[in-house]
């Protein structure tokens, strides 16, 4: 390249001025070196000459790596010491001051490779070159190689182009995380699919969460992952550090009711393959306190039928009835008594009377909670909590529930107590099997009426 025909800026000129220079130094180098050991004792000790990488933090290299601009690419790493340079870059990141008390922007640099760079937009012309130039396929400058950032943007071609090459499906991260536990996105199921036929372990854990790919992929609900990686011999068995299989996680990671929709696939394929329900983590947190505690209906009563028990306290002694009220404040837009019926149905005890408040200013979950007592509790302590305009919407079932309050109930609920006492934990799955009439079985399974009788 010659001085007056490089198109780039004056400074790009120096430092490929300065690289040049080097170049001819590392020859000159080299040969010395080659003399130097033909001139040694056979049985005497190798003494390698090693230097460091280079750094670079030239504008015009960032520019042509980022944008994928394969014709400077191609222009700048002609050799093996420039497709293996360190790339700099320096971006400004807010960071809490404790000493002058207040967020300042502090200069935070990132060292990566030009590979991984590539590899990770998906400029695969750009990729290959560097690669046929002597771009390390496994270095983690940064703490990654160039196949976790493609797999963790999801880029198939380019890792595709990488393993062919002869990349490591099993290479670590300086985490300790493979290119299979980065694939986290819908987008990237083609990339696990490609790591796993190049030899990929699907069970390897990361070195301190001991968290693997099934944990990962099930956290974010990723149901086509989470078959692959069973048909792939994925252990549905396998612990955290925490404690914490891969059903935990699906459970843990979904937020709210709309979630609980797209994760219950996932869930599924976990509990058919064995998957236990019953699970809890050091804590004594089982997935069925996750889902409650995320408002997810759908998520409990899957894993009610699958032997989830209802009634099981955790670590810390708090049921998943109890997170379920806990969550009623917490989770938006969503439907408590469906929730509340689902753990009555599978055996959770009535709840406390002063933990009706919570659900106050829920006519339908209350109607649930209370149908499950033989006689209204006191209501002290969840009356003043109603909010005028919820009360006028809904004065009809406020003011059935207190005219009932220490009052006797009609022979025909306590009837129905006394069936469902009968029937435990298995209330639910009886009253779907029994020759009922629809009407009677909705009395059953509490379905909520707007009153108290």
């Amino acid at each position: 390249m010659a001085g007056d025909s490089f198109p780039f800026t004056s400074s790009t000129l120096h430092s490929l001025r300065l690289q040049r220079e080097w170049l001819e130094w590392e020859d000159r180098r080299r040969a010395a070196a080659r003399h130097c050991r033909s001139h040694r004792y056979s049985s005497g000790p190798q003494a390698l000459l090693t230097r460091p990488r280079r750094s670079c933090r030239d504008p015009a290299v960032h520019n042509a790596l980022f944008s994928g601009d394969l014709q400077q690419v191609q222009a700048l790493f002609q050799d093996e010491e420039a497709a293996n340079m360190i790339v700099e870059t320096v971006s400004n990141q807010l960071a809490w001051s404790a000493e002058q008390g207040f967020w300042v922007l502090t200069p935070k640099t990132k060292q990566t490779a030009p590979l991984t760079i590539t590899a990770a937009r998906g400029y695969t012309d750009c990729a290959r070159h560097l690669i046929q130039q002597g771009a390390e396929l496994d270095s983690r400058v940064g703490g990654r190689a160039a196949l976790h950032e493609a797999c963790a943007q999801a880029q198939p071609d380019c890792v595709r182009l990488l393993l062919t090459f002869g990349a490591k499906a099993n290479v670590l991260s300086e985490e300790g995380t493979t290119p299979l536990h980065l694939c986290v996105a819908p987008e990237s199921l083609q990339c696990a699919k490609l790591v796993l036929e190049a030899g990929a372990t699907v069970n390897l854990a990361a070195w301190e969460s001991e968290v693997t790919p099934l944990h990962v992929a099930a956290a974010r609900g990723l149901e086509e992952h989470v078959a692959l990686y069973l048909e792939h011999g994925a252990d549905v068995g396998l612990r955290t550090s925490q404690g914490e299989t891969a059903l935990n996680a699906a459970c843990a990671g979904a937020e709210g009711p709309g979630s609980s929709r797209r994760r219950g696939a996932a869930v599924r394929r976990l509990l058919e393959a064995g998957a236990d329900a019953q699970a809890a983590g050091r804590k004594g947190h089982t997935p069925l306190h996750n889902a409650c505690a995320n408002g997810c209906s759908g998520l409990a009563e899957l894993l009610l039928r699958h032997g989830a028990r209802a009634g099981v306290p955790n670590g810390a002694g708090l049921t998943p009835m109890d997170y379920a009220l806990q969550a009623v404040q917490d989770v938006p837009n969503w439907e408590p008594e469906v929730l509340f019926a689902a753990l009555l149905d599978y055996g959770a005890q009535p709840v406390r009377p002063e933990m009706l408040k919570h659900c106050a200013n829920f006519p339908l979950a209350l109607e649930v909670l209370l149908n499950a007592y033989p006689c209204v509790p006191s209501c002290n302590s969840w009356v003043e909590t109603v909010l005028p305009e919820l009360w006028q919407e809904h004065e009809a079932f406020y003011s059935s529930a207190l005219c009932m309050v220490n009052q006797p109930r009609r022979l025909q609920h306590l009837a129905r107590l006394a069936v469902r006492a009968q029937l435990g934990g298995h209330c639910r799955q009886a009253a779907t099997r029994l020759p009922l009439p629809p009407l009677l079985r909705d009395y059953l399974l509490l379905h909520t009426e707007g009153h108290i009788q």
